[in-house]
């Protein structure tokens, strides 16, 4: 057993209070031979607990299996700390003064409700709306505090005498449950074709809807967050019609399969994962596939990619279709490219009427779009990559935010983030601004998160990007105005949910941010203070020609590294795939831009030096999604097993910024001497990122601060992070990285909300 010492701390909301839990915990962590803490809060308890790795793997499970049995968890987030050192475990006293407008999210049916859902006998048999105070709707039905039915769209249905008298009974499990119903009394399914015409109702039009499936039909579901695209994931040509229609060329569709055994048919899932997938959150947990086994599922559903994004039905609906089928369905947001996921059956008629066959909707009125939430297992730990249901508004506590701060987020994958009192509340993922109904759904956003918390923001938080759209919204605001820079953001996110103050090296790697010096980031290495932050490194900077349309054609990134080695030089080295990609009149056009510097603005980004790299080992040209090369070339190390790299060297700058030049002009040299040799294209990925993991290492030491914070969408690259996080620790370094909050631009709002309360003067 590891002798080494961890924390971790559980925030609980659920009925845990008055029903012995506290004492429950108290005997379980000395048992366990566990220090810390436990105490009552205004949404659950907050649970602090440290000792050796095994000990408090056990302490998870048994607190799950082994608890009082009139308690109930309705969500547990977990961050893993740096040790304390607790010399014992105590119940402390609960947190005084008014208690905390905790909104909790949408929660997976519990197994007592799955139980009655099946069950001939039980009044509500097959009612695709069952729920308890365990489980069911939350955040997306949610119109305004104190959560009472009067404020949910459930205001609408009166209940029926049986189910008063169990909302009423504090013995029954439905006590104060908000959205109780049953057949009687709730509300029910029916079935249109795509003009909007009903062609059955309740439990006929369940079958119907999956009889559609069957025969290869695209069904457009209204489940709790918004609609859901359905097909056969069997069927190869349904999902390319899907595909066709949506305009989704090859990124992966999410996957729903009806039980853990058919999804461990054909997935790797390890004990971690199934307690994520079996969660009260049910996300879609990124899994990889398994390759002894054969594949039921549709090539269509992700090209070329060894892993899928998998989840089990959470609501009574989908199990009652899954339980129908038998067969994994694609399950994919009910949207059209860069739009919301539709909420309303009217809207979403006028929306996806010539998409979809036809319409599984229901008359409970959804407040929110939500999504589906993504996790992965990174280092041992979960990560969520996408925020929504089953995670979002569960707040972020600091000692104290010291001021109301709005704050907007990014321009892709946008979050908003409000900070009052203690607290930091960050919306569900609301997808890129990108088109005026995903502005109109942001803005929707920001008025429900202040409505809610009746929240007048003293100050409001944006990019540093002029041209982002949340940035315009930001200007407009009647509200002093912090511009953040993107990747300051990013680090600040990190450590504010790792709990960890400056100073620190942040290692924050992305595709874009605007820099200080107007040029465009991505390489960065920020060396954070308890105030602010300096440049302390980052990669050396290469031209992108053609600007934005270089994220879309990886050629170009590789076009531009060629350039800056070797100048007109580069567009003779026939060889190399990259060149290759281009028509001679093209080549010479860029030859003009980049000789001239005509749209070919000059970069640090790590994305993009990513993207050059797929391009070189011939992986891929052009991206059909964002981050569809790098995701290439991490797949490519995949079977690999190299321990050298290639040389990014150092190089430190004169007076007066003295930072520190990443030169990857050896490594890209490198490459291509092994791309002539005809090495293999995997042990070339891997040397690639062996190479660039060694870098944060070289600039760690250089540095010389203990603790190094990984953030940015390359960490979401599980070889890369998992590779950093493995030298650093090697190398005696204190490396964090995400957990509850996204890697990439989700966690921007975050971010930035920390950033106005340290420029205010709060903690």
């Amino acid at each position: 057993m590891t002798k080494e010492r961890r924390r971790l701390k559980l925030a609980i909301q659920g009925a845990v209070q008055g029903v012995g839990f506290r004492p429950f915990v108290f005997r379980l962590a000395t048992e366990l031979e566990l220090s810390g803490w436990i105490n009552n809060t205004g949404a659950g308890v907050t649970i602090e607990v440290e000792g050796q790795a095994e000990r408090l793997r056990e302490f998870r499970r048994r607190l799950e299996t082994e608890k009082p049995v009139h308690s109930a968890l309705y969500s547990m987030e977990v961050s893993e700390l740096d040790p304390a050192g607790y010399a014992s475990f105590e119940i402390r006293e609960s947190e005084g003064g008014a208690k905390r407008a905790v909104i909790l999210p949408d929660l997976a049916t519990c197994e007592p409700c799955r139980a009655e859902l099946f069950d001939p006998a039980d009044r509500r048999h097959r009612y695709p709306f069952i729920n308890c105070t365990n489980c069911g709707p939350r955040f997306s039905i949610i119109e305004a505090l104190p959560y009472d039915r009067p404020n949910t769209t459930m205001k609408r249905f009166e209940m029926c005498p049986a189910c008063q008298a169990e909302y009423e009974d504090p013995a029954d499990r439905r006590f104060h449950a908000q959205p109780n119903a049953c057949p009687v009394c709730g509300p029910h399914v029916a079935l249109w074709d795509n003009q909007g015409s009903v062609v059955a109702a309740r439990e006929e039009a369940i079958r119907q809807a999956c009889d559609r499936v069957r025969n290869g039909e695209i069904v457009a579901a209204k489940g709790i967050g918004g609609f859901l695209l359905l097909v056969d994931a069997r069927n190869d040509g349904a999902v390319k019609r899907l595909r066709r229609l949506k305009d989704r060329e090859e990124k992966p569709f999410a996957l729903m399969f009806p039980t853990l055994a058919q999804l461990e048919e054909q997935c790797q899932v390890p004990e971690a994962e199934k307690r994520l997938l079996l969660s009260a959150a049910s996300p879609i947990v990124l899994l990889p596939r398994l390759s002894t086994a054969p594949s039921v599922i549709a090539r269509a559903v992700a090209p070329g990619n060894p892993y899928l994004g998998v989840m089990l039905p959470y609501a009574p609906l989908l199990l009652l279709i899954m339980s129908e089928l038998g067969f994994p369905v694609v399950a994919t947001s009910g949207n059209l490219k860069d739009e919301p996921i539709c909420v309303d059956e009217r809207e979403a008629l006028g929306r996806l009427g010539a998409m979809v066959d036809c319409f599984l909707v229901h008359n409970r009125p959804i407040v929110r779009p939500i999504d589906d939430s993504i996790v992965r297992l990174l280092a041992g730990r979960e990560a969520i990559m996408r925020r929504a249901r089953g995670y979002a508004p569960l707040p972020l506590t600091l000692s104290d935010t010291g001021a109301t701060v709005l704050a907007v987020g990014a321009h892709l994958k946008n979050t908003v983030a409000l900070a009052a009192g203690p607290q930091i509340v960050l919306s569900q993922h609301l997808g890129d601004l990108e088109t005026p109904e995903a502005l109109d759904g942001f803005e929707k956003a920001v008025s429900a998160l202040e409505d809610m918390y009746q929240a007048s923001p003293e100050m409001v938080a944006c990019d540093l990007h002029p041209g982002y759209e949340s940035t315009r919204y930001a200007r407009r605001l009647d509200a002093p105005v912090i511009a953040v820079q993107h990747h300051y953001a990013h680090i600040l996110a990190c450590m504010a949910e790792n709990e960890v103050e400056g100073p620190a090296l942040g290692v924050s790697w992305d595709g874009t941010g605007y820099g200080l010096d107007g040029t465009i980031w991505g390489g960065e290495f920020l060396d954070v203070d308890e105030a602010s932050f300096s440049r302390a490194a980052h990669l050396r900077t290469f031209p992108l020609p053609g600007g934005e349309q270089a994220v879309r054609e990886p050629r170009r990134s590789a076009m531009g590294v060629l350039f800056e080695l070797f100048g007109a030089g580069a567009f003779g080295m026939r060889d190399l795939a990259p060149v290759q990609a281009f028509s001679e009149a093209d080549l010479r056009l860029l030859e003009g831009a980049l000789s001239r510097g005509i749209n070919s603005p000059r970069t640090s980004s790590a994305g993009r030096l990513f993207d050059a790299a797929s391009s070189l080992l011939a992986l891929r040209q052009r991206n059909s999604f964002e981050g569809q090369a790098a995701m290439e070339l991490e797949f490519a190390c995949a079977e690999v097993l190299a321990d050298d790299g290639y040389s990014f060297e150092l190089c430190r700058r004169e007076a007066p910024d003295k930072s520190i030049l990443i030169d990857w002009g050896p490594a890209i040299n490198d490459l291509i001497e092994d791309i002539r040799a005809g090495t293999d294209p995997g042990l070339m990925a891997a040397r690639f990122h062996n190479g660039l993991t060694e870098a944060v290492v070289a600039v760690a030491k250089e540095i010389g601060r203990e603790k190094v914070v990984l953030s940015g969408g390359c960490f979401q690259n599980r070889y890369l992070a998992e590779r950093t996080i493995s030298r650093l620790t090697q190398e005696g370094f204190r490396p964090y990285w995400h957990q509850r909050f996204p890697p990439n631009d989700g966690g921007i709002s975050l971010g930035q909300a920390v950033a106005a309360i340290r420029a205010k003067g709060g903690k």
